[in-house]
């Protein structure tokens, strides 16, 4: 009989019983014998030469065991913070890098980059004695946006980077979408921005580094996404001087990363530096007020778009211009998000000849920049579906009637968009029908009258999207230029009792991998997710991997997975083979026993587990003792999620405040593990992309680049009460690209949501004749418009 956990099941989450009872394991949960905590002293400016870093009274405080500068780590070694994502020119020459410290020698180029360190016996002696630290600097003029940047006379962050452009980069054939805008009947245009947001995970930061002298190796406990991907950057390029086999790293329980726990931080070297140097173990804990100046900020591109559509409502062409804020240093994959993540979707799920982009990114004295959940897709699904919407104004058409009259048929995929991206498998008109009967889109004009009789103002905004996920292939990640591996590893493991242990290189930070990845061994093997243990996150224990970001791990560590379960039962079917006196051909593995075809003979999953330990019971030679397969996996493609959002608000004119209503969604993620999982991922993303559309933004003064948003007081967050019960429906476009059909949804919610929320947003003020809105539409900002207006 089949397990009931297997796939397609709305299993409980394994690791909850962990988390809510208080049991997880955080790295700040961590505690070594005689360890130390270590406290970073932070610029106060944005930009600054450095004339001195005088530590000489934090060196005496009390408590103190050291203080770290750029001399301590340049003496040993410790180099620097690599972009692994450079992007070239339009004339073919590299876009420039600066050199990204763990501490500065001569310059601080963002308020709140670390200058120097100090260890101590307690938090708050560390704390105290970083307060004592001397800096003496001379102030030097910020920029603090990209515009600024590049306004004739701005201040020069980087000598060799002229006019603070790091990149000018360029995208499709230029004369072919001219010569389509030439023929077309109708041109609309839009200008956006992307607002900076500040990603902020239940868990902040942190880092424990210890040093063993009698083998001469690191061990670093840190709240990451990728450990394995950290050790190997660490090796080869921040400290060359220790090979991979002398640092292991070690991501506990991680509380949410959507990206920002992707890059190499400063404040874990300095940890590694404070153990190897004090000879005790080093602990750092980011607390909220570092967070919003230390982790990777996201977004803030400034893009001008425009749509050339013929007569009968066919979408021509779109070409694309932004500007993209990098912050101070190019970040790990910092330059591909504004370039190749988004120009290449900027055909969405729609029959477009052609697309032209261009893409200016431009260094700043703001915290750099890189990818957050989306990662480029968002900001390219709201260019697409803004046009969409506009051009359906123009023409007089329904945006409903507009999209379906350019979609994707399904009986086209595979299909090979003009960016040059091959869809897997797609149907976005059954999505958009899903998500138009959840929110009951024939009712909506009565309930916009009865909003209107009250004074309200309702608007029902559509999104319709795709997304690249399943980063891999390698192939395709290496012609773009990516130093990235973006295949993934899964070891199997059978016991001798039949308990299942699954090692994976892809991390899980809140995705409930330890719950999918055995639902994917209970379906093949038949047996209970109870016997199955996933072990992530430790670069000791499992062989390789790469990570876990871009909606990757169900489709590639997944596909490692399935295929490793098959050679298991391959190899088992050997086994059983020699007992029962077949061959292996001519066994079947049924509902969890290896049988003999067309007759009583069987053997149980048990019973094989058990013989494969014990070779002298099936004496075939080139079988090695155990039951136990590394699988490497390399998909021959990515994997393209779609569906529709729809979103349905009601503002109030006297406020402003925009409140969401309804909320209902489509959804394509081919084979779904575990829909009730799949329905929660979703939730947190379009959770996070409410907050973009309506109300998160990291602000910066003009004037000093002071981040003004820096506590959870000015930088808003949704909450609980701003977002409607969300219907999820799905459908099984299952992908050809990976062995399980899955496509991913980790970060769907967060790419279809602002489109759809603030495409709500402009249909309520439709009437009032506002078309001038950027995220987040806040109160204030709504109301002024409406004011205005008026």
């Amino acid at each position: 009989m089949k397990t009931l956990h297997g796939i397609g099941k709305p299993v409980r989450r394994k690791e909850d019983l962990r988390f809510i009872t208080g049991k997880g394991q955080y790295t700040a949960d961590i505690s070594l014998p005689d360890q130390l905590y270590l406290a970073v002293y932070r610029s106060p400016v944005a930009h600054a030469a450095i004339k001195g870093v005088d530590t000489k009274q934090a060196e005496a405080a009390e408590g103190v065991v050291a203080v770290v500068t750029a001399d301590d780590l340049e003496r040993v070694g410790i180099k620097n913070i690599p972009c692994m994502q450079a992007m070239v020119n339009a004339d073919g020459s590299e876009m420039y890098q600066p050199y990204h410290p763990i501490l500065p020698s001569d310059r601080v180029v963002y308020a709140g980059e670390p200058v120097a360190a100090v260890i101590a016996e307690s938090v708050a002696l560390a704390r105290d004695a970083a307060e004592l630290i001397v800096f003496d600097y001379e102030d030097l003029p910020a920029a603090a946006s990209a515009s600024a940047a590049l306004a004739p006379g701005a201040p020069q962050i980087w000598e060799q980077c002229p006019g603070n452009l790091g990149c000018d980069w360029v995208f499709g054939d230029k004369a072919k979408v001219d010569a389509l805008f030439e023929d077309a009947a109708h041109v609309v245009t839009m200008d956006a921005i992307q607002n900076r947001l500040s990603p902020s995970a239940m868990e902040p930061r942190a880092a424990l580094a210890t040093y063993d002298a009698g083998k001469d190796a690191y061990t670093l406990y840190l709240a990451s996404q990728n450990p394995h991907y950290i050790r190997q950057l660490t090796s080869q390029v921040t400290m060359p001087h220790v090979p991979e086999t002398k640092l292991r790293v070690v991501a506990p329980d991680v509380g949410g990363g959507f990206g920002s726990k992707t890059p190499q931080y400063n404040e874990e070297y300095l940890c590694i530096y404070g153990a190897k140097h004090t000879g005790r173990p080093v602990k750092w804990v980011g607390d909220r007020s570092e967070a919003f100046v230390s982790d990777a900020h996201a977004r803030d591109h400034v893009t001008h778009a425009e749509m050339a559509v013929d007569g009968a409502g066919k979408i021509l062409a779109i070409k694309s211009a932004h500007v993209a804020d990098l912050g101070a240093y190019a970040q790990i994959f910092g330059p591909l998000v504004p370039t190749a993540l988004y120009s290449t979707m900027l055909s969405g799920v729609y029959t477009i000849p052609a697309v032209y982009s261009e893409a200016k990114i431009v260094y700043s004295n703001t915290v750099p920049t890189d990818a957050y959940r989306g990662a480029g897709r968002p900001e390219a699904t709201y260019t697409v579906e803004r046009l969409v919407e506009l051009a359906a104004d123009k023409l007089g058409i329904d945006s409903v009637e507009l999209r379906r009259r350019n979609f994707i048929p399904k009986d086209a995929f595979p299909y090979e968009v003009c960016t040059g991206h091959v869809y897997d498998s797609g149907d976005y008109d059954l999505c958009m029908d899903l998500a138009m009967a959840a929110i009951e889109f024939e009712h909506f004009d009565a309930r916009r009258a009865r909003s209107a009789a009250r004074g309200k103002l309702r608007g029902l905004g559509v999104c319709v999207y795709t997304e690249v996920a399943g980063v891999g292939p390698t192939a395709a990640a290496v012609q773009s230029g990516t130093q990235v591996p973006f295949f993934e590893v899964t070891t199997v493991r059978v016991n001798p009792d039949a308990t299942v242990t699954v090692l994976t290189g892809a991390h899980s930070h809140g995705q409930g991998h330890e719950t999918s990845f055995a639902q994917v061994v209970a379906e093949k093997l038949d047996v209970s997710i109870d016997k199955v243990d996933v072990v992530h996150g430790d670069t000791a224990k499992i062989p390789y991997g790469v990570g876990t970001f871009a909606s990757r791990s169900i489709s590639l560590a997944g596909g490692a997975l399935a295929i490793g379960v098959d050679k298991i039962v391959a190899k088992g079917k050997k086994i059983a083979a020699h007992v029962l006196e077949s061959t292996p051909d001519e066994i079947d593995f049924i509902d969890g026993h290896f049988n003999v075809r067309g007759s009583d003979r069987l053997m149980s999953f048990a019973e094989v587990a058990e013989l494969a330990y014990l070779p002298g019971n099936y004496p075939i030679e080139e079988l090695e003792p155990g039951l136990e397969e590394v699988t490497y996996f390399d998909p021959p493609g990515y994997t393209f999620p779609g569906g529709c959002h729809i979103c349905e608000v009601e503002i109030d004119r006297d406020t402003g405040n925009a409140e969401i209503l309804n909320y209902a969604i489509g959804d394509d993620f081919g084979v779904i593990i575990n829909p009730m999982i799949v329905a929660g991922q979703v939730h947190g993303g379009v959770a996070q992309g409410v907050g973009q559309a309506l109300m998160e933004h990291a602000i910066y003064d003009k004037d000093s680049a002071q981040l003004i948003s820096g506590t959870f007081l000015d930088y808003c967050m949704p909450r609980a009460d701003d977002l409607p019960m969300i219907y999820v429906e799905s459908i099984d476009s299952t992908t050809p690209c990976n062995p399980l059909g899955a496509k991913g949804c980790g970060e769907a919610g967060a790419i279809g949501a602002p489109s759809a929320v603030m495409n709500a947003v402009f249909d309520a003020l439709k009437p009032l004749g506002i078309t001038d809105l950027t995220m987040p539409a806040t109160p204030a900002k709504i109301w002024a418009a409406i004011n205005q207006a008026r």
